[in-house]
């Protein structure tokens, strides 16, 4: 197939039926009888729950809220907002004192109080890849960066004790918010629905066992510019659809482009279709208009990416 700036485009019509199809047969093959989703007010967890309202109806689609202290209210507003337009019913589950019992951000900020003392209450904190990969050649360090109550700012290089301290912690409302996912499953004989997206799974973009430990995953085979373009042939409120996708899982605000993806969204789909695809450089270039130096160091980190997180997806090993 001719790569063009258009490949990735989809029959929204066609896909639509072809994950509902998906879905009532993973329903069927495991004897569940309705789909558990948490909702983060994101258009990955948004397409799912229309699609699930679309293949069983609304009244067997469970959305769950799972806001922490840290958590954007724009989030569960926008999470709401969606869920009522469906008409699903919503619960909400606050995991701050799970989070709190188990030292969640007392161990994340331990890590920022110990380069910067005065890091305490009324701070906040996020880390983040550098930025603009394409016209910048550079390692995949962290940096934190810290924000006082007078919004003075303060930034720094994280050796790799550090950043797996702060994304360890970090990882652990992730992991939290998938087991009260289970308990409402098992509760009433639903399966969890995973929310994971194509350009999050190739680069490994997910927690083990956190939003990665799920029964399905309807639409990882899609690119998140496939997502918005099914979002919006399904009718999903515009303010998500406007939504900057984000983490959302840090005291300060950070975007997916700025914690891990380092490059527009729109770039970022077409160069990892081409990756995958083993695309020619050469035509690569043309396309999109790029130098050969970008398009090398672009599939350089997709490598490194995707090579550091396979152990992600894979069953524990076992001895045969």
């Amino acid at each position: 197939m001719e790569f063009t700036k258009d490949i990735l485009k989809i029959g929204c019509k066609s896909e639509a039926e072809r994950i509902s199809i998906f879905i009532k047969e993973q329903m069927l093959s495991m004897h569940r009888e309705g789909i558990v989703i948490g909702l983060s007010g994101g258009v990955d967890s948004a397409l799912c729950a229309a699609l699930s309202v679309r293949v069983i109806g609304k009244d067997r689609v469970l959305g769950l809220l799972l806001p922490d202290r840290e958590s954007s209210p724009q989030s569960a507003e926008l999470a709401a907002k969606h869920a009522n337009q469906l008409g699903i019913k919503t619960m909400t589950v606050d995991i701050t004192p799970v989070l709190e019992a188990f030292g969640t951000y007392e161990k994340r900020d331990a890590v920022a109080k110990a380069i910067y003392p005065e890091f305490g209450a009324g701070h906040k904190l996020k880390i983040t890849l550098p930025s603009d990969i394409l016209n910048k050649d550079s390692l995949n360090f962290f940096t934190l960066t810290t924000v006082d109550p007078n919004e003075v700012t303060k930034s720094t290089r994280l050796n790799n004790e550090q950043a797996r301290g702060i994304i360890a912690a970090t990882c652990t409302k992730h992991r939290i918010r998938m087991m009260a996912q289970y308990y409402f499953a098992e509760k009433s004989n639903y399966l969890v629905c995973g929310t994971t997206n194509r350009s999050e799974a190739v680069q490994g973009l997910f927690v083990k066992y956190g939003d990665g430990g799920v029964d399905i995953e309807p639409i990882a085979h899609l690119y998140k510019n496939q997502v918005f373009q099914l979002a919006e042939y399904l009718g999903i409120i515009k303010e998500i659809l406007e939504r900057l996708p984000a983490p959302d899982t840090y005291s300060a605000p950070v975007t997916d482009e700025e914690w891990y993806f380092r490059m527009p969204l729109k770039q970022l789909d077409l160069l990892l279709y081409a990756w995958e695809n083993r695309v020619d450089i050469s035509e690569v270039c043309r396309v999109m208009e790029l130098t050969e130096e970008q398009v090398k160091r672009v599939f350089r980190d997709f490598t490194n990416k995707y090579n550091a997180t396979r152990h992600l997806i894979r069953m524990p090993p076992t001895l045969q």
